[in-house]
């Protein structure tokens, strides 16, 4: 195994930037691999006039010469991915360098009516998810009765794993009458699976494939760190690994593949849906951040909750990680804020508290605040062009987190990616 797997991974509660960050890092890989998650997850680009919101295929598709792959330890919706490639054909992206691994499961449409049907069961102890049946999906192939994009490719293997999983569901479901029709939707994912079926590789051999010829692959994480189903915020996280351990259960490789990990940060923190959220904003310091940083989801349009920087939080992201560096996004939102502040420690009845603990009636957080600028920064294109605060800013959160900070924006733009 000559060629290397490096990663860029969200180290926050998601919508980090990771779609952008992704596009700027791959010009310098041959693959870019998507490891986990499903169409949940939205990844904005923007390259001139180009305005791209990709949900699984892997966030280099402007670049013409890297293999697009989405990985073993993805779910796929089948017409979702129809839909999302005929988009990018449709903006002149050559989608015949798209796979997908063989051993992805299927998101069916039961998925679906099985994640609203649980979300709308829990009332007030709601997770928040999208419903787009992700976490039955990952239930399902954690249950062994999930269906695989390889099985797809066996028409009469198909049909007949379709029947027992449906059956499967109407046992759990006491009214199995809201499902869709059977046969409509086995006609619907038969001609679906068809259509995808040239994609569709063997996984394993992929990606190991690449590495003996030397490629150079980058891995793309989904969500972000603190939605971990391991490591997150428990229960309101998300159904897969969102961290480095999952690259390795994502695409089939032993830790000695894995290079270096580029950890991204947002300069403020959001969090979508349910659950605790130490540095949350309820001010007019929270709109501002919610205005400027459009922060609304790019596959619900669901309003994001917002606050400071949490360097507690990042600091266990990054030590989760083994970060080797950080890409800081959107710091051009904090402008004509006259004071930032950062989340500098948790207390719960007076002593130190960890992340495990936020939610609890006596928690609290300990912020510290710097000065603000008003400067519109994002005409910056090097370090010094920043003012003298927001430098301060930057070289404090360095600070805190732990790890070196290599990349910052101040805009949408490739070009508003600056190296620190």
């Amino acid at each position: 195994m000559s060629g290397r797997i490096d990663a860029v991974l969200g180290m926050q509660w998601g919508d980090e930037g990771k779609g952008r960050i992704v596009d700027w890092y791959a010009r310098g890989y041959d693959v870019v691999a998507r490891f986990g998650g499903g169409d949940n997850a939205g990844h904005r680009i923007e390259v001139g006039e180009t305005k791209l919101a990709l949900r699984l295929v892997p966030s280099a598709a402007l670049h013409p010469t890297v293999e697009l792959f989405v990985g073993s330890g993805c779910v796929v919706n089948l017409e979702g991915a129809l839909d999302e490639l005929a988009r990018l054909a449709e903006v002149g992206v050559d989608i015949s360098r798209v796979r997908f691994s063989d051993r992805a499961h299927i998101v069916l449409p039961d998925h679906g009516v099985l994640d609203r049907a649980a979300e709308s069961a829990r009332g007030e102890q709601r997770i928040g998810t999208t419903g787009r049946g992700i976490g039955p999906a990952y239930a399902d192939r954690v249950s062994r009765i999930g269906i695989t994009l390889g099985e797809t490719l066996d028409e009469s293997l198909f049909r007949s794993r379709l029947r027992a999983i449906r059956s499967a569901h109407e046992r759990a479901v006491p009214e199995p009458s809201v499902f869709p029709d059977f046969r409509e939707m086995e006609d619907r994912l038969l001609a679906a699976a068809a259509r995808l079926r040239a994609a569709i590789v063997d996984g394993v051999a992929y990606v190991h494939d690449r590495l003996a010829a030397g490629k150079r692959i980058l891995a793309e994480g989904a969500q972000g760190t603190l939605l971990d189903l391991s490591f997150g915020s428990y229960p309101f996280v998300t159904s897969s690994q969102c961290t480095a351990g999952g690259i390795c259960t994502g695409l089939g490789v032993g830790p000695s593949a894995i290079g270096r990990i580029i950890g991204i940060l947002k300069a403020y923190t959001t969090r979508v849906g349910e659950g605790p959220f130490p540095s949350e904003l309820h001010d007019a310091a929270g709109e501002h951040l919610r205005a400027a940083g459009r922060e609304f989801g790019t596959v619900t349009g669901r309003p994001r909750r917002c606050g400071w920087f949490d360097a507690v939080a990042a600091r266990y992201a990054a030590a989760l990680n083994g970060a080797h560096a950080i890409a800081l996004t959107k710091l051009d939102v904090l402008s004509g804020l006259d004071r930032v502040g950062i989340v500098t420690g948790y207390r719960r009845g007076g002593s130190p508290a960890t992340l495990a603990e936020a939610g609890s009636p006596d928690f609290a957080v300990e912020i510290e605040y710097l000065d603000g600028w008003n400067e519109e920064i994002g005409s910056a294109r090097r370090l010094g062009d920043l003012p003298d605060a927001t430098r301060r800013y930057i070289s404090r959160l360095e600070t805190l987190v732990g790890v070196p900070i290599e990349l910052f924006s101040v805009g949408p733009e490739r070009e508003s990616l600056i190296r620190a």
